[in-house]
């Protein structure tokens, strides 16, 4: 293994880093990681810190989830490759997909499709929605609606969807036929509404007027997560998805919740739409199903799709979509154990506890330091602040602030996640009471420096 000093001299000189600048990434160097255990990682230094990210959002059972380890092991010895297209598939696979049926019954999900991550399972999401109105002789149900501020991966078709601008603007024309209305974000939404149910149901009559104004007979699907991620953590009132939900069955348009972050126990249920009590027609995942170990991912359907297709007599329900890496054994045989593991230790139990608790520490925060325009989060091991200039403008904040605080937070023992103006917090769901305070401990300290550096103090 090269030592240390090679680490640092090469690193971010060949490679070019997800969602960085690569001037940005030569002239500022990203952390290097090189261990990790339990919720715990060191980087090449040696210097310990708490995981308050979680990988990015799919560790949940840790960094030393042994089981799944031992299961991938297992796997490599008897067969570390084969391809599931038509004519062979693997037993880890069909094992897997009984699994998935019982632990989404719930949802009504009784059909699986295996992909290698979140990107990936959006993208045959989409693709699938299109097929099914043309096998119901709909071909006319091409378009796709969802939120602004939403993300759903980095493929064209995730792309098209995604509702923020820093995706899309340098890729654009994107894919057509995909339109957006506002996310009940109550922090900021052009309905200056502050009120989560009202807002929730000026959301709703946007929809409907979208649908109206595309007209109803041209959409295949809306897409949402149940709890945006990416987008700076923006839980919807519990009235917004089971209305939506219901706008969708009147128009026979698909509800496809991408519960790629949401899924296997982070929002404190099993899924995000279980959490608002709704029966999606499709859920997308990938992250946690494998517990990060291995590159893998699952659309997963309901009965009314997959009754259209399996009766199909015209041919055209073939699935002209997949992976060289769909349904790999390996990751079906990770994605087994880290399900098992998931119930065993029942994860959305701790998460729901551990999610108050950093909810609840995230909000003293807010009202010690006045950089904390927003505290969101409420619902399990999802958590974020918005940082700002000023609470009454709610002016974005300093670019050298925020790094200056995720530099204090790090020195101080944590790993956080800067995404624009909100630091981002999903650690592991295993994670302790101990750890939380910990991690509102390294924030608070490093909101503190850079408040004193600021000349605030």
């Amino acid at each position: 293994m090269k030592d240390s000093n090679f680490l640092k001299a090469m690193n971010a000189k060949h490679i070019w880093h997800p969602m960085a600048h690569p001037a940005e990434m030569q002239a500022s160097p990203p952390a290097i990681i090189t261990e990790g255990e339990g919720c715990l990682i060191r980087d090449v230094d040696g210097k310990q810190l708490i995981d308050a990210v979680g990988g990015l959002w799919n560790v949940n059972l840790g960094y030393s989830c042994q089981p799944v380890k031992e299961a991938i092991a297992k796997q490599l010895d008897a067969l570390p490759y084969y391809s599931t297209f038509r004519g062979t598939t693997n037993d880890q696979i069909i094992i897997l997909s009984e699994m998935l049926k019982d632990f989404f019954s719930e949802e009504g999900m009784v059909r699986s499709f295996f992909t290698s991550g979140g990107s990936d399972s959006i993208e045959i999401g989409l693709r699938l929605a299109r097929q099914y109105h043309k096998l119901r002789g709909e071909p006319g149900r091409v378009k796709y609606i969802s939120l602004k501020k939403g993300y759903h991966g980095t493929h064209t078709g995730g792309a098209s969807i995604n509702g923020n601008a820093n995706f899309r603007t340098q890729y654009e024309p994107l894919m057509a036929g995909c339109y957006h209305i506002p996310s009940p974000y109550t922090y900021r939404n052009p309905f200056d509404e502050s009120d989560p149910a009202k807002l929730a149901a000026k959301c709703i009559a946007a929809l409907e007027d979208e649908i109206a104004f595309q007209g109803a007979n041209t959409i295949a699907a809306f897409i949402m997560e149940p709890i945006l991620g990416a987008g700076g953590v923006i839980p919807p009132h519990e009235s917004f998805m089971p209305a939506v939900k219901a706008i969708c069955e009147k128009h026979g348009i698909l509800l496809i919740a991408d519960e790629v972050i949401t899924a296997y126990g982070r929002t404190g249920s099993w899924s995000g739409s279980r959490l608002w009590g709704v029966q999606p027609d499709m859920m997308c995942t990938a992250k946690a199903i494998t517990n990060g170990y291995f590159p893998f991912g699952a659309v997963m359907l309901n009965e009314k799709i997959a009754d259209v297709f399996e009766n199909d007599k015209t041919g055209s329900a073939a699935i002209g979509s997949g992976y060289t890496y769909s349904g790999h054994p390996v990751g079906a045989a990770a994605a087994v154990a880290c399900i098992e593991e998931t119930k065993r230790l029942a994860v959305n139990v701790n998460a729901a506890a551990r999610g108050a608790e950093l909810f609840s520490g995230l909000q003293d925060l807010a009202t010690k330091h006045e950089i904390i325009g927003d505290v969101r989060g409420g619902h399990g091991l999802m958590c974020a602040m918005e940082l700002v200039a000023d609470r009454e403008t709610k002016a974005a904040p300093d670019k050298a602030k925020v790094a200056h605080i995720y530099q204090s937070t790090y020195e101080h023992g944590v790993m956080v996640r800067i995404s624009g103006p909100n630091i981002i917090l999903s650690p592991p769901l295993v994670i302790t009471s101990t750890e939380i305070r910990k991690i509102v401990s390294a924030l608070d300290a490093g909101l503190t420096e850079m408040r004193e550096q600021a000349g605030h103090g």
